[in-house]
């Protein structure tokens, strides 16, 4: 089996419309290649995203390392931070040849170091200028260009406000609207804070569908289980999981059958660790750390017996040097039979 990164050889996919019915949202420092290749493993539908990554990171840093992705972890989005036309333009003919699915604008991040960039949330005061950016994208690349957002921004938060901007960067050709149903405090809260302080305003995206039928509303914000998602697909055309989906990755297990009519069986927790570990040892062939991997991880066996000996071991053992997949394989010994050596029965799920 071969692991190598995708550089130019896979024609991106031009048409994803429908594909979206089940996402996982782009976190920082969390949803890198290694996070990707594991969630895919998972589940063979469920479209993922990147991290967000800064048009100076690709155009004036290790573009490589910030771009390079397994060809398994397709379908995937690229998340793109920046506000000048032209250099998002330019990293959208970078990603082309990289093989991504699709160029997504970020366009909901509120921390301050996206503010004085001039990115994220606090475009949506500027929809002129988010238009002009998916004009220039869309210019340089076949790729669906789509766009990330919340409902509003400080005191802009009535629904006229969010349908105006929504209908301006329709015409510059955004046909995908991923709406995170909470409204941004540019100032006064934290990221973690504007993900759980302002309240959820589902109707807001409800009416942006009915409003905008001939769009594909993907609505993001305190879905937490596959249940819930399917509910929302009564109203919008897809939705998007975040921390639930990194804290309890096996949730995606059943994606397939539920949301894509697969008639796959999902594959145990053993079998993707299995799956997986090839890919471990070619990633550490390659100089990576086993921790930089393995993090990702800790959530598989949530609330299910021997989920604490999971982490536990993995925690303490995958910083080590030289530490390699035995310690994952140590850690599946340790969750089936619920003992840590040293510490004696670890409980259930806790």
């Amino acid at each position: 089996m071969s692991f190598e990164t995708v550089t130019n050889q896979h024609t991106p996919t031009a048409n994803t419309l429908g594909m979206r019915r089940l996402c996982v949202a782009p976190m920082m420092d969390w949803t890198d290649r290694h996070c990707r290749y594991f969630l895919r493993l998972i589940s063979k539908h469920a479209y993922l995203y990147t991290e967000m990554i800064t048009t100076g990171a690709i155009l004036h840093g290790d573009a490589e390392r910030a771009l390079r992705f397994h060809h398994h972890e397709r379908p995937l989005a690229l998340q793109l931070g920046g506000s000048d036309p032209g250099d998002l333009a330019a990293c959208a003919r970078i990603a082309t040849q990289y093989g991504y699915d699709e160029i997504n604008l970020n366009v909901g991040c509120p921390s301050d170091r996206v503010q004085t960039g001039r990115f994220g949330a606090c475009l949506m005061a500027e929809p002129e200028l988010v238009a002009e950016c998916v004009t220039a994208m869309r210019e340089a690349t076949a790729l669906p260009v789509t766009v990330k957002t919340r409902i509003g921004i400080d005191d802009h938060d009535s629904y006229e406000f969010l349908r105006a901007f929504v209908a301006q960067v329709a015409t510059a050709g955004c046909a995908t609207f991923i709406v995170h149903a909470r409204k941004a405090w540019l100032h006064g809260l934290s990221p973690k804070e504007n993900r759980e302080v302002p309240p959820l305003h589902y109707d807001m995206v409800y009416r942006l569908k009915q409003d905008f039928p001939h769009l594909e509303i993907i609505l993001n914000g305190g879905i937490t289980n596959l249940a819930q998602a399917q509910a929302q697909l009564k109203k919008v055309d897809g939705v998007m999981l975040g921390r639930a989906a990194y804290h309890d990755p096996y949730i995606l297990a059943e994606v397939d059958r539920r949301l894509y009519a697969s008639s796959g069986t999902p594959a145990s927790r053993q079998a993707i660790i299995a799956q997986l570990l090839p890919y471990i040892a070619e990633e550490l062939n390659q100089d990576a750390r086993l921790h930089h991997i393995t993090r990702h991880i800790l959530g598989l066996f949530h609330s299910v017996p021997g989920a604490r000996a999971w982490r536990r071991y993995l925690s303490e053992h995958s910083h080590r040097d030289h530490a390699g997949i035995e310690v994952v394989q140590q850690a599946l010994a340790m969750t089936e039979s619920g003992i840590l050596p040293g510490y004696g029965a670890m409980g259930g799920s806790r």
